[in-house]
């Protein structure tokens, strides 16, 4: 039954390789084995190939931006798990409701941090260029 599912599957819906995958979402075959063997995709199988769907490709996307932004695979897994819930389960929801802002209030304590680091490094960058430019127009000695 299962196979018969996958078929109608195919039909319906569209489906990547893992080539097809890699080359739309710019990474390689093996990224999207390691993203695979971590767990954080689970794509389907036809024969001996893996089969990737529309919900794979939203998934990359989503660790490929966890990554870009520094999360760790364990941080990207549990913002995954946000997306898995079943919205009839009052308690997960519950739950659910409880973790998103928890990691909302994490977000929003990281991003006032990177904030005053940028501050602290634009004016780094600032006093640096003011002291490289006096240095420069400063007067030439030349040695005797």
């Amino acid at each position: 039954m299962r196979n018969l599912t996958l078929r109608r599957s195919l039909v319906t819906d569209k489906f990547y390789t893992v080539t097809q995958l890699a080359e739309n979402l710019g990474v390689t075959a093996r990224a999207l084995r390691f993203y695979e063997d971590k767990g954080l995709i689970a794509p389907r199988r036809a024969g001996n190939t893996r089969v990737y769907t529309q919900r794979d490709r939203a998934r990359l996307i989503l660790i490929l931006r966890g990554k870009r932004l520094g999360f760790s695979l364990q941080e990207i897994r549990e913002y995954l798990d946000l997306y898995d819930v079943d919205p009839s389960q009052k308690e997960q929801l519950r739950a659910l409701l409880k973790r998103v802002r928890s990691r909302v209030a994490q977000l929003e304590e990281q991003s006032v941090a990177l904030s005053q680091t940028l501050a602290e490094l634009k004016d780094i960058e600032r006093q640096t260029g003011i002291a490289l430019a006096a240095h420069e127009s400063g007067p030439k000695v030349q040695a005797g």
